[in-house]
């Protein structure tokens, strides 16, 4: 696989193949499976971000056996039907799917860690509602994916995307920059405004503790997908309208790293700062296991 983004990039454009061409040839390499084989694989990891979704979407949705979440991607649902979204119906759509995503996580349900479970709703959340949006097919939505996985590796290589090592920068972060680029590739941009996209969506979530109430991925996790869905699509956009990150895509990663390094331990998924180390945070954990955990 591909060591940075500006090789990926480089390569894709001297050979004229999208990134995502560049991606399904290099894990066919890497895996020693054939082309069908890959594809099917990825094909079943879009069919579970759909079920996972049209869970959460219908009926009352999904609730968490804490209580703490659940429900609300139907009360997105209903106010999308009922109201004008400030931020738009599509925004608002994203952001439902998102949700609807990490509620079934939460519920102990069936997702597509992309590239974890905590943030399996941001990638998603933007996906489906530009398959709508954009009229995208099967094939479209599949090379997504792919697009999206290869960068996503190159940040787990180069920085990480676990909360416990580098914050929820490397979760939802990452999850928003690999929808960002992959987004601007279904939109029809180039190469290089995907590594634009997703070094601006990058940027914009450097830094981002994670503090899970009660160690548990709830709270403020669910909604941090959302805030993550919508970020990826505004940072497509500002790549496809033509603007630039100054810092390189390689770079940012780089910082992502560095940043996730020097965090204290008690912002990076311990339950103990941030959210989780305010009063109310420590009653929930209280009333979830006891005075004495």
């Amino acid at each position: 696989m591909y060591e940075s983004v500006k090789e990926l990039v480089r390569t894709a454009e001297e050979t004229k193949k999208s990134l995502s061409e560049l991606v399904i040839l290099a894990e066919c390499q890497d895996s020693g499976l054939s082309r069908s084989k890959v594809w099917k694989r990825m094909q079943l990891n879009l069919a579970t971000m759909r079920a996972a979704i049209e869970r959460g979407e219908n009926g009352a949705g999904v609730r968490s056996q804490t209580g703490l979440t659940g429900g609300e991607a139907i009360k997105i649902k209903k106010y999308r039907q009922q109201r004008t979204p400030l931020a738009g119906d599509a925004m608002m759509a994203a952001v439902e799917n998102a949700i609807a995503t990490n509620e079934v996580n939460a519920a102990m349900g069936v997702v597509c860690a992309t590239p974890t479970a905590g943030s399996s709703g941001t990638l998603p959340g933007a996906l489906f509602m530009l398959e709508k949006r954009l009229g995208l097919n099967e094939e479209q939505m599949i090379r997504f994916l792919f697009t999206a996985g290869g960068l996503g590796l190159i940040i787990a290589n180069h920085a990480g995307i676990a909360g416990a090592t580098g914050g929820c920068q490397e979760e939802v972060g990452s999850a928003s920059a690999m929808a960002a680029a992959a987004a601007v590739e279904a939109a029809g941009g180039t190469p290089e405004q995907s590594s634009q996209a997703l070094a601006i969506a990058l940027s914009n979530l450097l830094g981002l503790v994670c503090d899970p109430i009660a160690g548990l991925v709830e709270i403020p996790c669910v909604k941090r997908n959302a805030i993550g869905a919508g970020n990826s699509l505004i940072a497509a956009d500002l790549a496809l309208a033509g603007c630039i990150s100054k810092i390189p895509a390689d770079e940012c990663i780089m910082a992502l790293d560095r940043v996730g390094r020097s965090m204290p331990v008690a912002l990076r998924e311990t339950g103990i700062g941030g959210l989780a180390g305010t009063p109310t945070g420590q009653t929930i954990k209280a009333r979830i296991f006891g005075k004495r955990i």
